[in-house]
């Protein structure tokens, strides 16, 4: 029987919890279990140490390699990305490391193409070559010519931090040829998009963001076949960058509230685009839905726009920090997906370590918007943008809604 991801989204995960005798998630904090007999629990060991799944009537020998508690939220989260297996890692940075190890150090292809803009720590970390890539930055057009016979990933973000660039994965996975392509799908989650239905071999999330949902877990997780799982797992086995059975659970129940949490989030920021699109103090706001996408991404590969919005002040910086220091319902804080809104300056914070030249700009804002009441978020950027000392032009190009 097909369901729909509402349903999905609750049940997911769950197979083992009737045999158990339980009905609420368990949450198992065992970091060693004992063993059969010496046999069996080495080669249990040596099963999940190599990136397997447990062995029958061996044991999980120790947390670093397996844990129930974050096998049922791998589970959950592989469901929903139509995907055979997902592994989940201690942040959304282990995850993206675990992703390039996993493609390049245990290839021997070393080179990764990256899809300018991305999250400004996975554009720092290839920047630094700490993990002994080679990073050439590309645009989507550009990913074709700038494969070579030593590249083993692409890496795209879609839509982009924080300019809600929308990428056409389909088209960079076929410039991409036998290159695996990771996408970045933090943003929207699996309840608007599903990379893996385009031919992505990797649905990475910051699940610290829309996945948690409440701004109390700091978590990653990559959705992929069950080769890719196996890879990542031996990566995270070696390196210790596993999540927590507490992360887990509590990751595991935001997925539960995830589908009306993006639709109602998503609603809120269709409101205020609406309401920012006519505002002389905004020079143009960055939304999938607006102009700007010719070729019909947004219809083809998403289900909906989602409730990121960027905005670039008339004022230039100056407008955009005093705003940022002058909303009161918004919270001033860097992260994004919760259930409250927030606002944060990208060049300033998450985008400071990328080089200056592909850098944010900085009269731009990054607004989180969450479960409030849409009114109550507009009256407080109107009264933000009223303590503006800087005089406005009420002329000017609008982007025009197509919402």
């Amino acid at each position: 029987m097909s369901l729909h991801p509402d349903t999905v989204a609750v049940h997911s995960g769950r197979d083992d919890l009737a045999a158990l005798g339980v009905h609420a998630l368990p949450i198992d904090l065992s970091t060693t279990n004992p063993l059969p007999d010496v046999e069996r629990g080495g080669d249990s060991y040596e099963a999940m140490a190599g990136g397997g799944r447990p062995i029958d009537d061996g044991s999980l020998v120790y947390a670093r390699l397996w844990n129930p508690t974050v096998a049922r939220f791998e589970d959950a989260l592989a469901e929903m990305e139509h995907a055979e297996a997902s592994v989940a890692f201690s942040s959304g940075m282990a995850a993206m490391t675990a992703a390039i190890l996993a493609m390049t150090s245990a290839t021997g292809r070393r080179h990764v193409v990256a899809v300018r803009p991305l999250y400004g720590g996975t554009d720092h970390l290839l920047g630094t070559g700490l993990l002994g890539t080679e990073a050439t930055y590309c645009h989507p057009s550009e990913v074709g010519a700038s494969i070579r016979p030593d590249t083993g990933l692409v890496i795209v973000e879609t839509p982009a931090n924080p300019t809600l660039d929308l990428v056409d994965i389909a088209a960079v996975v076929a410039a991409a040829g036998d290159v695996p392509v990771v996408v970045d799908n933090t943003f929207v989650t699996p309840i608007l998009q599903n990379p893996l239905d385009h031919g992505a071999a990797m649905s990475l999330h910051s699940a610290t963001k829309y996945l948690g949902g409440h701004g109390d877990v700091i978590a990653g997780v990559v959705a992929c076949s069950e080769e890719i799982a196996e890879a990542l797992r031996r990566v995270r086995a070696v390196t210790g960058g596993l999540l927590h059975p507490l992360g887990a659970y509590l990751l595991h129940r935001g997925l539960t509230t995830l589908p009306v949490r993006m639709r109602q989030q998503q609603e809120n920021a269709r409101q205020i685009v609406q309401w920012l699109i006519d505002q002389p103090e905004v020079d143009e706001v960055f939304f999938p839905g607006l102009t700007g996408d010719p070729q019909g991404i947004l219809d083809r590969q998403m289900r909906g726009t989602g409730a990121m919005i960027a905005m670039r002040m008339r004022g230039g910086y100056a407008a955009a920090s005093a705003v940022a220091s002058a909303v009161q319902l918004f919270t001033h804080a860097v992260s994004l997906g919760g259930v409250d809104s927030l606002i944060q300056h990208p060049a300033a914070l998450t985008h400071r370590p990328v080089p200056a030249d592909a850098r944010p700009d900085a009269d731009v804002l990054r607004l989180s918007i969450g479960l409030e009441n849409a009114g109550d978020l507009i009256a407080d950027l109107s009264h933000a943008f009223a303590r503006l000392s800087t005089p406005v032009s009420p002329f000017g190009q609008k982007v025009a809604s197509h919402l």
